[in-house]
């Protein structure tokens, strides 16, 4: 199950500083009772078999969360209400990736028999490996992280995955993407958008759009939500692994959206939680 859970991880959130669009990001530090840091640590493991042949070499960039005291220090115990929660917070997050630790064996486990069957078949074998790249983004309210995992186990080639994780800090959850709708028609507009993206990408390529994409791609961009959905100080990205949308050789298919053009279709949590303000609120408000 290990190696299954592995072939979902991929990831490219960058962190900038957002374009004059009109939208207001916020990157103020969280409440000092419940601020985090996140970085990204690296975990190497190489496993060989008895006579010391590499049955599995695994690299991985795994986010680790840690919560933060008042004066930016690392909160190792706690010793208030606040301080619990977030060390509970962290906690939560952190499980979610400590469990790539575990892939090394399983896929070891697994290269083993595959070594054995081609040594009794007279056939050359092969070290499987296994590596994930990882990158942070987050708000007040809001860590994405968004991942290439690409793993190799003697096939044609190796296979990559895009995978993310959206972290409400506020609910202390881990969350979809569609909940960031709440009935504002963020999900119809997000599938209209990627199906126009789609149109624009194909007619570049001097193609329709079935044919570089599968016959069924509409129904699959409808289904975004389930896909590599990230963010960053830009916007969101939706991500379609290779396989997932089109064939291997056209690789992974990556679309961007910007916060003014989501800005509309968001409901009040889903601004809170990304950070923005919608400009015309801001004036009812100043106005007020």
């Amino acid at each position: 199950m290990s190696t299954m859970i592995a072939l979902f991880l991929v990831f490219a959130a960058l962190v900038g500083c957002a374009g004059e669009t009109g939208v207001n990001v916020k990157n103020a530090p969280p409440p000092a009772a419940l601020a985090f840091t996140v970085e990204v640590e690296e975990y190497e493991e190489t496993v060989r078999d008895e006579d010391g042949a590499v049955l599995a070499e695994c690299s991985y960039e795994l986010p680790v969360m840690r919560a933060l005291r008042e004066d930016g220090s690392a909160l190792e115990s706690a010793s208030t209400e606040a301080q619990e929660r977030a060390l509970a917070l962290a906690e939560r997050f952190n499980a979610r990736f400590a469990q790539w630790k575990a892939n090394p064996g399983t896929l070891a486990e697994s290269a083993k028999e595959d070594r054995a069957f081609r040594n009794e078949s007279g056939l050359t074998p092969v070290a499987y490996t296994d590596n994930l790249n990882c990158a942070v983004y987050q708000t007040e309210t809001l860590i994405s992280v968004s991942g290439v995992y690409s793993t190799y186990t003697g096939g044609a080639h190796p296979n990559s995955i895009l995978m993310s994780w959206n972290f409400d800090l506020e609910a202390g959850d881990f969350i979809e993407p569609e909940m960031l709708d709440e009935g504002a028609g963020l999900r119809d507009y997000v599938h209209l958008a990627l199906a126009r993206q789609a149109r624009e990408i194909a007619a570049g390529a001097g193609m329709t759009p079935k044919d570089l994409y599968w016959e069924d791609y509409a129904d699959i961009l409808s289904d975004w939500p389930s896909y590599a959905v990230s963010f960053d100080a830009e916007g969101m990205t939706v991500g379609f692994s290779p396989y997932e949308l089109a064939c291997y050789a056209a690789g992974p298919q990556v679309f961007r959206l910007t916060y003014e053009e989501l800005l509309p279709y968001l409901g009040q949590h889903g601004k809170a939680l990304l950070g923005l303000e919608d400009p015309a609120e801001v004036e009812e408000e100043a106005a007020g």
